[in-house]
């Protein structure tokens, strides 16, 4: 009998998918029989500390307290290493397109876009005789430079003031365009709020025209299928999120959030294409008046984008929740300050406290207890101010600010109010 270890890809999506009924069983033939992560009866992710770890460079093994290493989210020379040993994919000639339409909030590419254009990889990469390729399409302007890492092939820019803020009218015939003229066998949106949900939705309406084929919606899964008419099915939440429906997919999928893994192994070429989309005429039916001002402190914790948490190290109170007030962000604390009284219970973050998912989060005096980075681990960006150049907090952290907090937050207001002034000043 042959010892070659053969790879079996579907149980390794399992093993990847927490929302997947087989996860567990899964996910302990990885660990060899030990379950590194499961999600609890009160909703909250459970791990073993005997499993979660990495093979460090001189063979030893560490625990990763942050959960950065978990997920090929290593931080440093780890992480450029990673992008180092990606491999290039160049689709010349693909046989079919897969569209997806990123919210990108922000002007970059966010997690529940990257979950999304991984579960276009998994359409395009099916057949490996006649693959298909990725095409995403970004509106309005944006800050992104990692688009073939993301796993896109083709990248289609589409910019103007008539594609500006909430246009869904100007971007659906946009989006009609690309039907026209490319006619892609799958599109692919977010089923957020954030305009993928609202556009998706439209698009399906007027592609469905003549079949009355109606979208999925709340798609977590997918599943090969080869009765379905375009070889697939997928699994999607209905029912208030109670009930698994499957279909056969439709050529308008809108997915939630952790359908797929994001690519991670190889970088592809996102070559930009040009089409012929002609602005729309004006549209008198919706106009976009901006942004609503909201008040940071009254949003929650959990909903924040921008968090800015305080912990032991902060001596001066009056300067930290001014700092917080300038920068816009929503205020938080580690539990030593709540403890101590200095900020409301509903303000903490950590394991003990709230769960945060913002996309950067400052964090001012807090040395890093493991039930702080735990509540932190789904973070985009954290940024650290810290005088000890050694705490937990420091080797979680994106970027850190190695001083006192008082001097470094007086310094960031100054620097910002005299950029705001100058801008009032020009303007």
């Amino acid at each position: 009998m042959s010892e070659i270890r053969r790879r079996d890809p579907r149980r390794e999506w399992i093993a990847r998918n927490r929302l997947h009924p087989e996860h567990a069983a899964a996910l302990a033939e990885q660990e060899g029989g030990a379950i590194s992560e499961w999600l609890g009866p009160n909703g909250v992710i459970r791990k073993n500390p005997r499993a979660i770890g990495f093979i460090g460079p001189n063979g030893v093994k560490r625990i990763d307290r942050s959960g950065a290493q978990q997920g090929n989210q290593a931080t440093g020379a780890a992480r450029q290493a990673a992008q180092d040993s990606r491999r290039d994919v160049i689709i010349e000639d693909p046989a079919f397109l897969v569209t997806v339409v990123p919210d990108m909030p922000g002007g970059r590419l966010s997690g529940h876009d990257k979950d999304l254009l991984g579960l276009a990889r998994q359409l395009a990469d099916a057949d490996a005789d006649r693959p298909g390729a990725v095409l995403a399409v970004v509106f309005g302007e944006h800050k992104e430079d990692a688009f073939g890492e993301a796993g896109i092939d083709r990248l289609l820019h589409v910019n103007g003031d008539a594609y500006a803020g909430f246009a869904p009218e100007a971007r659906l015939a946009a989006l009609c365009a690309v039907e026209r003229e490319l006619a892609p066998r799958h599109w692919l949106l977010p089923d957020s709020p954030l305009g993928g949900a609202d556009l998706g939705r439209r698009l399906a309406l007027r592609l469905s025209e003549g079949s009355g084929e109606r979208a999925a919606t709340g798609v977590w899964q997918i599943e090969a299928d080869g009765a379905a008419p375009l070889g697939w099915r997928c699994t999607a939440r209905g029912a208030a999120g109670s009930l698994d429906i499957q279909r056969p997919l439709p050529r308008v999928t809108l997915a939630l959030a952790e359908c797929a893994e994001p690519v991670d192994e190889t970088r592809h070429g996102a070559e930009r294409l040009a089409l012929s989309i002609e602005p729309p005429a004006t549209l008198s039916r919706i106009e976009d008046l901006g942004q609503v001002a909201v008040d940071p402190a009254g949003v929650a914790l959990a909903e924040a984008e921008f968090i800015m948490s305080a912990g032991n190290g902060v001596k001066n109170w009056e300067g930290f929740h001014h700092a917080a007030k300038v920068l816009g962000a929503t205020e938080g604390a580690s539990r030593v300050a709540v403890d101590d009284g200095f900020m409301a219970r509903d303000r903490q973050v950590g394991a003990t406290g709230t769960w945060v998912t913002a996309r950067v989060y400052l964090a001012v005096g807090i040395s890093g207890a493991i039930q702080h980075l735990q509540g932190i681990q789904s973070c985009d960006k954290v940024v650290a101010i810290n005088l000890d150049p050694g705490c937990d907090m420091i080797k979680r952290a994106d970027l850190a600010v190695i001083g006192d907090s008082t001097e470094i937050l007086a310094a960031l207001v100054a620097m910002v109010e005299q950029q705001r002034g100058g801008q009032s000043d020009a303007a």
